[in-house]
């Protein structure tokens, strides 16, 4: 009986070293995920951070390709300004 004990307790002893690896595997394979998550975490707050820097980026481009334009606008109000004001003046120059 002494030999069917042993046999068992070196089964068990035998068991409890693969659990024993498989525990260490496992905890390992939990840090490495931890690990991934906090990673994608940061990922993902740096993306928004991106995000928004690229929409101010694009606001200011648009305000800069603007600006030509309401440039001319202004020109050429003034250019039809002045030419109204010069057809008035001489339409009362030949009146008066």
């Amino acid at each position: 009986m002494d030999d069917g004990i042993q046999a068992q307790v070196a089964a068990l002893e035998a068991r409890c070293k693969s659990n024993t690896h498989r525990i260490n595997d496992l905890e390992a394979d939990n840090k490495a995920l931890h690990q991934l998550a906090t990673s994608v975490e940061v990922l993902a707050t740096k993306q928004e951070t991106i995000e928004e820097n690229v929409s101010e980026i694009k606001a200011d481009v648009k305000s800069l390709k603007a600006v030509p334009g309401s440039r001319w606008d202004a020109l050429v109000r003034i250019a039809l300004t002045a030419l109204v004001t010069g057809i008035i003046g001489w339409v009362l120059g030949k009146i008066l």
